[in-house]
């Protein structure tokens, strides 16, 4: 009775990480607030992208400690203080645009909004690994999925909403841009959904297993017993690699993400033969086609994350990491030689490149605790998040900077990924 009750609970628990996730992931659906920001203030492109890049410097430092916390202070501790900073970090940042304030955005939504979400991101994983190890690639991808999904519901939901707040004067002026009203109602739920669901988190009973499971006596697969430390970890070249490869893989991904809307917008314009100034109805019409496909192809983060996850329970980790390098390495190439210059057909392959993107996180926590085992995961894999710190200030400076050439540049990253991931071999236990 007590197995079966247990059996409920590590269910129980995934459906809260979800939640949580679908909160933390809204942060990807960013591009639909950059050029309402920059229309409102005049802040040009940079300064604004700046925002982003803070943000997701911050969010992998800040699972990297979340990670060790959950090893010493239990995942409900560190989850409730993520919901909090999150939450409240939302406010700051909708505040932040009614006053007009960059500074003031940069410190609610690129740094507070980044510490909630580190501490919120990390928790799920390094419980749900524990509490399923029979499904290890299953779990963590459908935990990530609602990350990669939340993005979907805000590219959905936010430009309506920032449309609805929008307040214009008789002149036709701007007055107020509806981004902090719609950053104020979301800060609000954050606080609630993601709170709350981090009541539901614990770790099970010391030696527990599922019913009927027996670890499978696997080289590739590192047992509870064989577990190493993060210091033991991390200096084999092994745990390098994997950090490497998923720096790389998250580069290509969040270049595209800080840049997708008005991508998506350009080849939109292109599409219908739109040029020259555009009138208010049109305006609005492009800027949905951009959060159209940000929206769908946010779909395919949250799905890619639990299909490669759970295709990689089947093929091998490594085998999924090196078809996603080869084939998103073929489509950048593609998008950057002109050869997707249909809006419908930019939107499908978005749809799979975000898939890819999501792949990447949802099969590396699997990856890793194969290599290095469970027991310190929280710590072992924290740390390897700051490959996503390293990334959100390569992939979006690149794409903000470099844009002739820096869709070239992402299928370069993603070719070096490709051939890491070709050489890797798991480390043997440090007991064998």
């Amino acid at each position: 009775m007590a197995n079966e009750n247990l059996e409920s609970k590590r269910w129980l628990i995934a459906g809260a990480a979800v939640i949580i996730q679908l909160c933390l992931g809204t942060v990807y659906a960013w591009s639909v607030f950059k050029n309402p920001l920059m229309k409102m203030h005049g802040w040009d492109g940079k300064t604004v992208q700046y925002t982003f890049m803070i943000l997701m410097g911050i969010i992998g430092l800040a699972a990297a400690f979340g990670g060790t916390l959950v090893d010493k202070k239990g995942p409900r501790f560190v989850a409730t203080i993520g919901g909090i900073l999150f939450g409240i970090g939302t406010l700051v940042a909708g505040y932040a645009d009614q006053m007009g304030n960059i500074a003031l955005l940069y410190l609610g939504f690129g740094v507070i909004c980044a510490l909630g979400n580190g501490f919120g991101y990390v928790t799920p994983i390094a419980t749900l690994i524990r509490w399923f190890p029979d499904k290890r690639g299953l779990v963590t991808g459908l935990a990530v999925m609602g990350f990669g999904a939340g993005a979907f519901f805000m590219g959905k939901i936010a430009p309506l909403m920032i449309k609805s707040f929008q307040q214009i004067d008789p002149t036709g002026k701007i007055i107020a841009s509806g981004v902090s009203t719609t950053w104020y109602i979301w800060g609000v739920i954050f606080l609630v959904l993601v709170t709350g669901s981090a009541q539901f988190f614990k770790n099970p009973p010391a030696g527990w297993l599922p019913k009927g499971f027996k670890p499978a006596a696997n080289a590739t697969v590192c047992s509870a017993a064989d577990s190493f430390t993060f210091g033991e970890a991390v200096k084999r070249p092994q745990w390098w690699m994997l950090w490497s490869m998923l720096c790389l893989n998250v580069s290509a991904g969040l270049g595209l993400i800080s840049q997708h809307s008005p991508l998506a917008q350009d080849i939109y314009k292109k599409t219908m033969g739109l040029t020259g100034d555009l009138t208010v109805e049109q305006i609005a019409v492009v800027a949905a086609a951009g959060g159209a496909v940000v929206a769908y192809a946010a779909i395919f983060n949250g799905l890619g994350r639990l299909f490669w996850a759970k295709i990689s329970d089947n093929i091998g980790r490594k085998m999924v990491f090196l078809i996603m390098f080869a084939t998103q390495a073929v489509l950048y190439l593609l998008i950057a030689k002109g050869y997707v210059a249909s809006y419908y057909l930019f939107m499908i392959v978005s749809c799979y490149l975000l898939a890819c993107y999501g792949g990447g996180f949802a099969t590396m926590p699997a990856f890793c605790a194969d290599s290095f085992g469970p027991a310190c995961i929280g710590k072992v894999y924290g740390f390897m998040l700051t490959a996503w710190s390293a990334a959100g200030l390569i992939g979006p400076y690149v794409f903000e900077v470099f844009k002739p050439q820096a869709l070239f540049i992402a299928a370069g990253l993603l070719t070096v990924g490709f051939f890491i991931a070709l050489v890797y071999k798991a480390p043997k236990g440090k007991n064998a």
